[in-house]
């Protein structure tokens, strides 16, 4: 009777390995603010080939004196479409992409268009009203989240780097 005993607990002892959880490395300031200046460039670009030929076959003024001139809400709008449409179909931009950055939400749930509109709208334009100096937040914050990113529940992400999660 003991034999027996003694088999089953041995076979119950095996060894229980537990394998480590990672999670996707979050993107630091610099990656980010890289990512922004060649999303600007874009940006930039676009206007400058789709806008600006056009005012200037309309001979409409490219400079204005007071804030909301055409050419200026214009180049705004195609800013915030370019950065919400960008999120929400492909989690990325095309800065984001050349370093390997994506957005998600925190908790893994798809992006919404409330979530991209939040994070890309609003958060940008507080953003730019306060000279950009609320991504320094990105620094020095948990999870190197900006404040977009605290409203939003979401972060930004590497695509392929893993970290083991503490």
């Amino acid at each position: 009777m003991s034999d027996i005993i003694e088999e089953v607990n041995t076979i119950d002892t095996k060894p229980v390995v537990v394998e480590p959880s990672l999670q996707l490395k979050t993107g630091g300031f610099w990656m980010r603010f890289w990512a922004f200046v060649i999303d600007s460039l874009v940006i930039a670009a676009i206007v400058g080939i789709a806008v600006k030929p056009l005012f200037a076959v309309m001979d409409w003024s490219v400079t204005g004196e007071i804030w909301y001139a055409p050419y200026t809400i214009i180049s705004g709008i195609i800013f915030y479409v370019y950065f919400v449409l960008m999120t929400k179909f492909f989690k990325q931009t095309l800065g984001k992409m050349v370093f390997g950055l994506k957005v998600q939400k925190e908790n893994g749930e798809p992006l919404d268009w409330m979530t991209v509109l939040f994070r890309e709208g609003v958060g940008r334009f507080i953003n730019g009203t306060m000279l950009y100096l609320p991504y320094v937040i990105v620094a020095f914050a948990p999870n190197n989240k900006s404040i977009a990113d605290y409203f939003a529940d979401t972060m930004v992400v590497h695509e392929n780097i893993y970290v083991q999660k503490v």
